[in-house]
């Protein structure tokens, strides 16, 4: 896998965020991917939450700039940047002032979803692609955690299928048992429609839950990994229905075996 190139997309990644299993896993398996020579990026949202000062946050003049367009409404990309210490690692941070200002991450001091989390996800999935593209990055692998971050693969099949950056990539979406309650705003599948995706793509999304949402994700990757060790059963059915490779929850050489996995999948014609 040296040299090799690996996008982590994450809607949580320590030390940027409070450590859970889905923040930890993304920073420790790029970080593993990363001491053995593989070229990495990750790239997560700019929740307000995240103390910029302390983290060293900067503005990248030359790839921030452009609108991303999310339900016919011109959203500016702002793209911040900074290196985990230690590490040599570049994390990127996709932010917007109306998007990811506030002081929280998906949820409100009542602890409801907020309105906006479908076009937050939108904005992320786009943002991520875009700067990809600026930054001429070609990724062999493309692992997303998180559902904040699973709208990615549907773009990338869908959206961006003519873009010959990402031909070769291969996509990984990792499961978590981290459900929220309740649905994203009832919208989203018309949000995604504007973007030309097809009604057959954008059903299983008319109803936006967490599982629709992963199932989405998972109808759009190449390979799943189960990234906890309880995963819905709704989803596992899922999954058992589609003929791609499956990495089963790692208890042990946790590291290791997601290296392995990546490069079977690259090996593959």
């Amino acid at each position: 896998m040296k040299d090799k190139r690996i996008l982590f997309v994450s809607s949580e990644v320590v030390p940027y965020l409070p450590e859970t299993e889905l923040a930890s896993t993304a920073f420790n398996v790029a970080k593993n991917a990363h001491s053995k020579g593989v070229q990495t990026r990750i790239f997560m949202p700019r929740y307000g939450v995240i103390n910029e000062r302390r983290h060293q946050l900067h503005e990248v003049i030359r790839l921030s700039g452009m609108n991303l367009v999310v339900n016919d409404m011109d959203m500016p990309l702002i793209i911040k940047v900074a290196s985990i210490p230690k590490e040599r690692m570049q994390v990127y941070f996709i932010d917007n002032e109306e998007y990811f200002k506030r002081k929280a991450v998906f949820t409100d001091e009542d602890d409801q979803l907020f309105e906006d989390n479908d076009e937050r996800a939108i904005f992320f999935a786009k943002g991520v692609i875009e700067t990809v593209k600026k930054l001429n990055w070609a990724p062999d692998i493309i692992h997303v955690h998180g559902w904040m971050a699973s709208l990615l693969p549907l773009y990338l099949k869908e959206f961006y299928k003519e873009e010959p950056l990402f031909t070769e990539s291969k996509i990984v979406t990792s499961l978590y048992n981290n459900p929220f309650e309740g649905t994203l705003n009832e919208t989203l599948s018309e949000k995604v429609k504007f973007d030309n995706i097809s009604d057959q793509k954008i059903e299983i999304i008319k109803t936006p839950s967490f599982i629709n949402i992963l199932k989405s994700a998972i109808e759009n990757s190449d390979a799943i990994i189960h990234g906890s060790e309880t995963i819905s059963e709704e989803l596992t059915s899922f999954l058992d229905e589609k003929d791609i490779p499956v990495l089963e929850y790692q208890t042990e050489d946790l590291k290791e075996n997601y290296l392995n996995f990546y490069a079977d999948l690259i090996s593959v014609d």
